[in-house]
């Protein structure tokens, strides 16, 4: 597989990503995602939290993976033959197309929280520590969807 512009999602512009993704999902042979909401991913911390959300979406591809590519990390509990990658994103075109689905989807995520809870800024900042993000967590404090664990970045937290 190629598509002209794929690279790690870090590396190119939203709008770009959101190009891409939808070319990417109509090419490929099946693509889903999977994702841990901030209760249990505080529970069971960041890196079982991606664990998780990559378990969830390989068992809802169709057709189920003869193998499995990964940026940086192993999937120790699945079945699958798996090969982990460091800075996969940059050597894969196949974990570089799944960066962009993952980011893109996460942004969407973002934009629909920023409805939710409107004042946050979430569809500018994206759940990143920016200097609006704290900004809005001292005028407003937590919402709903705050990682009990990101707010221990902040300094209004207990």
């Amino acid at each position: 597989f190629f598509l002209e512009g794929v690279d790690d999602s870090k590396k190119l512009t939203a709008p770009k990503r959101r190009e891409l993704s939808l070319h990417i999902k109509s090419a490929a042979l099946g693509w889903a995602v999977g994702a841990v909401f901030p209760p249990l991913l505080d529970q069971i911390n960041i890196l079982n939290a991606t664990r998780e959300a990559m378990h969830l979406a390989v068992a809802n591809l169709h057709p189920q993976p003869d193998y499995l590519l990964i940026d940086a990390l192993s999937l120790p509990d699945i079945r699958i033959r798996q090969r982990s990658i460091i800075k996969g994103d940059s050597l894969s075109i196949s974990i570089a197309c799944a960066s962009i689905i993952a980011k893109v989807e996460r942004d969407a995520a973002m934009e629909s929280f920023d409805l939710l809870y409107p004042g946050y800024g979430f569809a500018r900042h994206k759940g990143y520590g920016t200097r609006l993000h704290y900004a809005m967590l001292d005028k407003y404090g937590p919402s709903p969807v705050h990682r009990k664990t990101f707010l221990k970045k902040w300094k209004g937290t207990p």
